[in-house]
């Protein structure tokens, strides 16, 4: 691989990783904390408290969306 090829390569690079954390930046985050770690299993008999405003931080984060639906690319990459 040449030089001019490895340049290109890693200004892609930079460009993918600045476009990625702009779009962190603008993700809302819910100021609730979750009473039970992530990981391991849930009794099944213990119902799990859902976060119930979940469902409108998704769409207000989604960049395409169509009535009820986030619209995505599939498989893409």
């Amino acid at each position: 691989m040449d030089d001019k090829r490895k340049e290109q390569i890693r200004e892609e690079s930079k460009q993918i990783l600045d476009n990625f954390s702009k779009s962190l930046n603008r993700v809302k985050v819910g100021s609730s904390t979750p009473k039970e770690k992530a990981g391991g299993f849930r009794e099944e008999d213990k119902e799990c408290e859902c976060d119930l405003d979940f469902r409108e931080r998704m769409f207000e984060n989604a960049p395409n969306k169509e009535g009820d639906y986030i619209v995505a690319e599939v498989g893409k990459w």
